[in-house]
């Protein structure tokens, strides 16, 4: 596979069973569609998302480019839950691509928001 931003090869990673693409360059990340539901807390983010933060910011700007899996189209989603995080998903295949940091920022956020829901349930 090829990276849909930087045009690099792509290698599998795996993950407690879950294998995904990094890109070799750039360090983005393509989820086939349910992986990244799979993958949750620090040491995923930490084996996965091992680009820097500051390069995955730049290549967020590219917006035109083609699904590496099925070459449909892409578009910029915002999670529901935490409007800063921003990733692309193709209108085909479902397939996801983090930049560098994003992936890392979304389970940081999303086990800051669990804490914060225990907190106030307790």
């Amino acid at each position: 596979m090829i990276c849909p931003k930087c045009k690099t090869d792509m290698e599998p990673i795996e993950f407690e069973g879950v294998e995904v693409d990094r890109c070799k360059n750039c360090k983005g990340i393509w989820f086939d569609v349910g992986e990244e539901g799979w993958l949750f807390g620090a040491d995923a983010a930490k084996a996965i998302d091992t680009g820097d933060p500051s390069i995955g910011r730049e290549t967020n700007e590219i917006d035109n480019y083609r699904c590496p899996r099925c070459d449909g189209g892409m578009l910029r989603r915002v999670d529901p839950k935490q409007s800063q995080i921003r990733y692309e998903e193709c209108t085909s295949c479902k397939g996801s691509f983090f930049d560098a940091g994003e992936f890392t920022d979304l389970l940081k956020d999303s086990i800051a928001g669990l804490s914060k829901t225990r907190k106030k349930s307790k």
